[in-house]
């Protein structure tokens, strides 16, 4: 069967969405809670919040992780026009420690570092050792975080991870956790408390998030 993305149309596909994703751009307001703004961290996501990193500060020095398949090279592009920087990296044992390598680089370099914990294949919401073997090993703190709208065009689409985009104009709300330090002898006692940490942090954050949309709206939150 042949393929509708290939790379004889890649640039073409990259180039027709990222004009759809620049103009839904104009029309999506994100606001932020509870930022610590802790530079570098390693900013810990669901897979269905990815798209969440467009509102985070200082793109130029944030790295997003994103897989070696054809589709990751469309979202690699699209990525770095938006001013990002990419870490390719696959599942496959070479590409991950690859990955990791650039990205301990990075975090040591001053930048940050942006992960999906259960991603990216699942399962769905189960934290994987990816985020905490790098905050062992640069000592950089874990920043859970999500976001979230309670308006129609804030959509979750039909995929495994049910990822959330807004399509059409849209408020948004991005909230912050306490940050996570994972100390650099760490057993496997310590790795799995602390995955559970962030895992109970993200779901509190989801829990939480749509009361403090609805104190920031009554704050006039996007009018300042």
């Amino acid at each position: 069967m042949v393929r509708i993305i290939n790379k004889h149309n890649i640039g073409i596909i990259t180039n027709v969405l990222y004009s759809i994703l620049r103009l839904q751009e104009k029309h999506t307001y994100i606001k932020e809670l509870n930022n610590p703004d802790l530079r570098p961290c390693i900013y810990a996501l669901w897979h269905a919040n990815q798209f969440m990193v467009h509102g985070l500060p200082n793109r130029s020095n944030t790295n997003v992780l994103i897989s070696n398949s054809i589709d990751g090279e469309i979202v690699s592009r699209i990525n770095e026009k938006w001013g990002f920087k990419s870490i390719r990296g696959s599942s496959g044992k070479k590409g991950a420690v690859e990955s990791t390598m650039q990205m301990i680089s990075r975090l040591k370099n001053g930048e940050s570092v942006v992960v999906m914990v259960d991603g990216p294949h699942g399962p769905l919401h189960k934290v994987k050792n990816g985020a905490i073997k790098l905050a062992q090993k640069t000592g950089v703190p874990i920043v859970p975080a999500t976001w979230f709208s309670p308006e129609k065009t804030f959509v979750s689409f039909p995929s495994w991870d049910k990822i959330k985009l807004p399509v059409g104009n849209c408020h948004i709300l991005s909230i912050y956790g306490t940050p996570v330090y994972i100390s650099q002898d760490a057993g496997e006692d310590e790795i799995t408390a602390k995955k559970e940490e962030i895992k109970k942090q993200l779901e509190a954050l989801d829990e939480q998030i749509p009361k403090l949309y609805e104190e920031a709206l009554k704050n006039n939150l996007w009018n300042n």
